[in-house]
């Protein structure tokens, strides 16, 4: 059963499958602070969320009902009151619009996939029809069986750019976010210049503020200007939760065909089980093999070469 407070508070009392869920869903996100008969505490945008060893869980925040919601969905337990999209936002969620959204910048294996989707206002029905929500919250499985039939109804535009071009690039003046506002553009430039589109906005996750993320994008010749930046976008604007499935689509694809290049079960994330198969990489390929195939300057690679001997 979920009880709303005050405060924009949600507290759900969750099974302990899907308690097990919110631990490694919330890994990376994590704050080091110990609270009594806390499991953990997490802070997931502008959402914190508290698990307690009751098995309770407290999401506070602007989002919270949000967060709430979805979770309580995948337990199965009663919903909350149905999620009202505020009036402000409700105008980016009702038309025709074209989002982006991106995938694999936490993940030490694997690439970094942007993909920007236009989905007409006529096109909602089917969308949701899907199931859209923000891929982070969806399990691999569903992405599998629902993005194929996205693919064929709307129109989008991917980037992928994989680990050796990442580790090429990486520095501290050419961070992650700069990575991500020039994938950005790419996609979100090419769908609005070479697809004929009536919409009414272009709508990204805001990862850095806007006079930031165009600083990013000084001596690029093709800049897309006009961007609506929102936090937690996918939950209020269909094109992005679109972009964010179809990119998770393309990035468990591309993950599967290094996987059976190496011969080896890779494991998603940044976790231990990462360091885990990174030692059975260099083991088996030489250390070289990582700057191919992971991020190299995620604390992982540290782990995995601190744990061979040479």
């Amino acid at each position: 059963m979920a009880k709303k407070n005050a405060n924009n508070c949600v507290v759900l009392r969750v099974s302990e499958k899907t308690r097990e869920k919110l631990i490694k869903y919330y890994e990376d996100k994590k704050r080091d602070k110990v609270i009594p008969y806390v499991v953990f505490q997490a802070q997931d945008g502008d959402t914190v969320v508290t698990l307690y060893e009751s098995g309770k869980v407290m999401f506070q925040g602007v989002s919270a009902d949000i967060d709430a919601n979805m979770w309580a969905d995948i337990d199965g337990v009663e919903k909350i009151d149905k999620v009202k999209i505020k009036k402000e936002e409700k105008k980016y969620y009702e038309c025709s619009s074209i989002g982006s959204d991106e995938v694999g910048t936490g993940d030490y294996f694997g690439p970094i996939v942007v993909t920007s989707c236009y989905v007409a206002k006529e096109d909602i029905p089917f969308v949701e029809s899907l199931g859209i929500k923000d891929s982070k919250k969806l399990d691999d499985e569903k992405i599998l069986k629902i993005a194929p039939e996205l693919i064929k109804k709307i129109k989008y535009k991917s980037v992928i750019m994989n680990n050796s071009e990442y580790n090429s690039k990486y520095s501290d003046s050419y961070n992650i976010n700069k990575i991500k506002a020039i994938m950005h553009n790419k996609v979100l430039w090419r769908m609005v210049h070479e697809e004929n589109l009536n919409y009414d906005y272009i709508i990204v996750d805001e990862f850095a503020r806007e006079a930031r993320y165009y600083e990013y994008l000084n001596g690029n010749p093709e800049i897309q200007k006009g961007i609506t930046f929102m936090t937690k976008a996918e939950d209020k604007n269909l094109a992005v939760a679109s972009a964010s499935v179809i990119s998770r689509y393309i990035f468990l694809k591309e993950f599967d065909k290094i996987c059976d290049t190496l011969h080896l079960p890779l494991v998603k994330g940044a976790g231990p089980d990462v360091d885990k198969i990174g030692k059975e990489v260099v083991e088996t390929y030489g250390k070289e093999k990582l700057k191919e195939i992971a991020k190299y300057n995620f604390k992982n690679t540290e782990r995995i070469l601190g744990l061979m001997i040479y």
